[in-house]
């Protein structure tokens, strides 16, 4: 995109952790902001805060795994301020457990928020997009959708990886059809945020997996590995932004982990060792010993 200021975001999950910080260094460059979440008490402290800057913004509670919270959120967002041109589809989750002890239920949350809450977005919003001269989709996955082996992390893998494959499809099909509408994959390796907490958004029918002493451990290992080597949301803002401006398809925060897990699934492929469980050494190093 050529023009940043005076253009309409929405962001997804935009009132906590990246999507905060991409709310931010959005409307630090002039544009208009709409803050999708769940978390309502969250959400209207955000709005308030960035609304202080002197920056546009209105917020939206959104539950993204449903459609019809999904269309009131773009009907909202074009009464407010007539568009939209940047889509970031940011809320995600984790929950798990071993294979063969994780519900259903938890499989179908994961895929709900992670796969359905994006593929929801893009649907909705695309007829929007095509109607403005530029426009862009930004949609999180994470490193995990090019990594296996982390324990208990099957729904949020398998979830990741069908969206990273979707959004790349989606690229593709726009680059043809829609060559005004840029697509970025923003996949994020070891960032300070709460995704370890995502529980607290946990329906009640789900049930509860981060008390459990194999995720604990496991999450502890990631938190003293995010605290090490982890990135700041506001990195990861700015690296979104010059992508949207850039129009690259691929964001990494950590390319030379995603890139060598990645490297790992091809070996696998061609007869060699299956890959480590995701992270650096130290990470797998203390959820072995964990």
């Amino acid at each position: 995109m050529h023009e940043i200021s005076g253009r309409v975001a929405v962001v997804t999950g935009g009132a906590s952790g990246i999507g905060r910080a991409m709310v931010d260094r959005f409307a630090a460059e002039g544009m208009k902001v709409v803050l999708a979440d769940i978390e309502q008490s969250a959400l209207d402290r955000a709005v308030a805060e960035v609304r202080a800057t002197g920056a546009e913004a209105i917020g939206v509670r959104t539950d993204v795994t449903q459609l019809d919270e999904i269309e009131a959120l773009a009907e909202r967002s074009v009464a407010e301020f007539g568009a939209v041109h940047v889509l970031c589809n940011n809320a995600g989750v984790e929950g798990g457990a071993l294979f063969s002890d994780m519900s259903l239920r938890t499989w179908q949350w994961v895929f709900d928020v992670n796969f359905w809450g994006p593929l929801h977005g893009c649907r909705v919003f695309l007829p929007i997009l095509r109607q403005q001269d530029e426009a862009h989709i930004v949609t999180t996955a994470s490193h995990a959708a090019f990594a296996t082996g982390l324990q208990t992390f099957h729904a949020y893998v398998a979830s990741k990886a069908a969206v990273a494959s979707m959004t790349a499809n989606l690229e593709r099909e726009l680059s043809e059809t829609d060559p005004h509408i840029g697509v970025s994959l923003l996949v994020p390796g070891l960032v300070q945020t709460r995704m370890n907490n995502s529980e607290r958004n946990r329906p009640v029918d789900v049930p509860p997996t981060d008390e459990d002493p194999l995720r604990m451990s496991i999450h502890q290992n990631i938190d003293r590995a995010t605290a090490e080597v982890g990135v700041s949301p506001e990195d990861v803002a700015s690296m979104v932004l010059d992508g949207i401006r850039e129009r690259r398809f691929y964001l990494l925060t950590h390319p030379a982990m995603t890139l060598s897990a990645t490297t790992s699934q091809l070996e696998w492929m061609r007869g060699g060792p299956a890959p480590t469980p995701p992270g650096d050494d130290a990470v797998q190093r203390r959820t072995t010993a964990g």
